[in-house]
């Protein structure tokens, strides 16, 4: 079984609640998804960064910084991709990237690796300076349409949460 194939067995794992046989899983591939988050190939970086999701592995949240700050933008990708996915459950985990996420939602050269940042602020709180950086983009027409559509969106989602928790 190679680290694919049980990224995909963890996540089926978790999904039915097989919280024992998901510890074992991860218990077996922790190294090599450590191992592979170093690779030279980017795709092999952005598989484990994607896995790392796929296991649940909240203990490798420090692991997704290093994919946040890669060259790649495909391992940005798979690592904003797994930020979203673990923070479903853990809003919290959006504020402790909230610095790095507006960076990437502002500036980042892909287009893709923008609108996932903008895309993992909906299940963060529905912090001030996200919504007037967000509008920002949205109000930007130098800005690819896509990237101001989902900030309008995700801007206007917060916006909502705001008012529902005031």
């Amino acid at each position: 079984m190679d680290l694919a194939e049980a990224a995909a067995l963890a996540d089926e794992y978790a999904s039915q609640g097989l919280e024992r046989e998901l510890a074992t899983l991860r218990s077996q591939w922790a190294d090599e998804i450590e191992h592979a988050a170093r690779d030279q190939d980017y795709r092999v970086r952005a598989l484990a960064y994607r896995s790392i999701a796929q296991f649940r592995f909240r203990q490798k949240l420090v692991l997704l910084r290093r994919g946040l700050e890669d060259d790649s933008p495909a391992v940005r990708g798979s690592s904003l991709i797994a930020l979203e996915g673990l923070s479903r459950a853990h809003p919290g985990d959006i504020n402790a990237y909230r610095p790095l996420l507006h960076e990437l939602a502002s500036r980042d050269a892909n287009v893709a690796v923008r609108r996932l940042a903008i895309v993992c602020f909906k299940n963060g709180t529905p912090a001030r300076e996200t919504i007037v950086i967000l509008d920002g983009i949205a109000a930007d027409d130098d800005t690819d349409a896509e990237v101001r559509k989902t900030a309008r969106s995700v801007s206007t989602l917060l916006v909502k949460k705001s008012r529902q928790q005031g």
